[in-house]
């Protein structure tokens, strides 16, 4: 009797494409992932690593584990709030049902009562607005150093950017802001020194050539001692006398005060000084999308808006549609983070310590994003082998621990406490205990 090779039962590719199951992940997928795996799945069958009739099963397996981005979710168990390798700010419930809406044909740019074009961003300005009475105007544009190039270039394009020497700094990735500034065809005028500059050292610097004065937040790094610096107010009073736009970077995107940062400055405050312009980050404390946020006065926002490059640099409807929901909402994952309870820390921390038979040691979580450097954030830590950090990354889920004087530590800060079993889970796994 003639033997069937096995070969010839493995289901064909049409066969396999009419599958119910695997028609629902079509749209998901995607055509080409689909057949690549469906490649991918005969393949083991014809090696012989996979039963020819086990295939449809593998197959509708697979597909259903695929994801459709190669980022990978991560729990943040680090205790830095606005983690810059992690995507910066966990975005609220609210705000990720915003962006699905606008995932779709969304009214960005279209009044619909008359069928005629209309502005982008309308409702985002009022809601900034309305969060920060103390501006006449805002603009949004797609993070917070395009929001600068733009506001020198507007304003300053072929004149004079005068600026603190203890303010030229450098951000994330080895960019720094002179090298910005000078991008924008912009002169700098550096004024006093790295410690100490008077309100005297700008008021000699400015002249017919000035196009701004930028005063820009020590956002990631400190300088104590025999230290001093002009204020807001003090500017003010000279480049009003002038008029000469002021304008103040904040570096992070706080719009009013938060007591548990005094010396982070926030948007209300620096207007009210006098600042003419104020740039902040849509994700640095705010919590959102990454954006830029320009507000201040209507005239200059004009201009800003007017210009060329604000067209090269304007935010999308998915940014805009989740730092609106984020404003609007008045809080985020990353105010819950900052402001949360210590003993339910402690205790969370000791749930999962005991859990495993481990220690719990007291941490400092940390702003993060350049925000609020040297601030604590006291609480607590699950303390773990070293060894254990490299595997919880890869692990499922993947949780990042901090390690620190040769231990792996665990911060539930960072993490919601719905997915303090998820992270129970992996570390159980990262022991190898049952």
């Amino acid at each position: 009797m003639t033997q069937v090779d096995p070969r010839r039962l493995i289901p064909r590719t049409d066969q396999l494409l009419a599958r119910p199951a695997v028609q629902e992940q079509r749209e998901r997928l995607g055509d080409k992932a689909i057949r690549a795996t469906i490649r991918d799945i005969q393949e083991q069958a014809r090696r012989g690593d996979l039963g020819p009739d086990r295939v449809p099963e593998a197959l509708e397996q697979a597909l259903a584990a695929q994801a459709t981005t190669s980022l990978r979710p991560v729990l943040n168990a680090t205790g830095v709030v606005v983690h810059t390798n992690l995507g910066r700010a966990p975005l609220a419930a609210g705000a990720v049902a915003a962006l699905i809406t606008a995932g779709g044909y969304v009214d960005v740019e279209l009044d619909l009562t008359t069928g005629t074009r209309s502005k982008r961003g309308v409702a985002l300005r009022e809601t900034l607005l309305d969060a920060c009475p103390a501006a006449e105007d805002a603009l949004v544009v797609n993070n917070g150093a395009a929001a600068l190039v733009l506001a020198t270039t507007a304003l300053a394009a072929g004149k004079e950017v005068i600026i603190s020497r203890g303010e030229l700094i450098e951000i994330g990735a080895g960019f720094r802001l002179p090298d910005l500034i000078a991008s924008t065809g912009a002169r700098l005028r550096e004024v006093g020194t790295t410690n100490r500059t008077h309100p005297r050292d700008y008021e000699a610097a400015l002249s017919p050539e000035t196009g701004c004065v930028l005063k820009v937040h020590q956002s990631n790094f400190r300088v104590e001692g025999f230290t001093a610096a002009a204020s807001l107010t003090d500017l003010h009073t000279l480049t009003t006398n002038q008029q000469i736009p002021l304008i103040a970077d904040l570096g992070s995107g706080l719009l009013e005060p938060d007591p548990l940062l005094p010396e982070e400055p926030d948007a209300a405050g620096a207007l009210t000084e006098g600042a003419d312009l104020v740039i902040a980050s849509g994700d640095k404390l705010l919590g959102g999308p990454q954006a830029g946020i320009i507000l201040g006065r209507a005239e200059l926002i004009t201009v800003l808006a007017r210009h060329p490059l604000a067209r090269a640099v304007r935010a999308d409807k998915l940014t805009l549609a989740a730092l609106e929901a984020t404003v609007r909402a008045g809080g985020s994952p990353v105010t819950a983070a900052l402001h949360a309870d210590n003993d339910r820390l402690r205790s969370r921390a000791q749930r999962l310590a005991e859990a495993v038979g481990a220690t719990v040691v007291a941490h400092d979580g940390r702003v993060g994003g350049g925000g609020a450097p040297g601030v604590p954030l006291p609480g607590w830590a699950v303390r773990l082998p070293e060894s254990t950090a490299a595997l919880l990354r890869v692990g499922e889920p993947a949780v990042l621990p901090r390690v620190h004087d040769g231990a792996c530590l665990l911060d539930l800060r960072c993490i919601p406490e719905a997915d303090d079993d998820r992270v129970l889970a992996a570390v159980r796994s990262a022991l190898g205990q049952p």
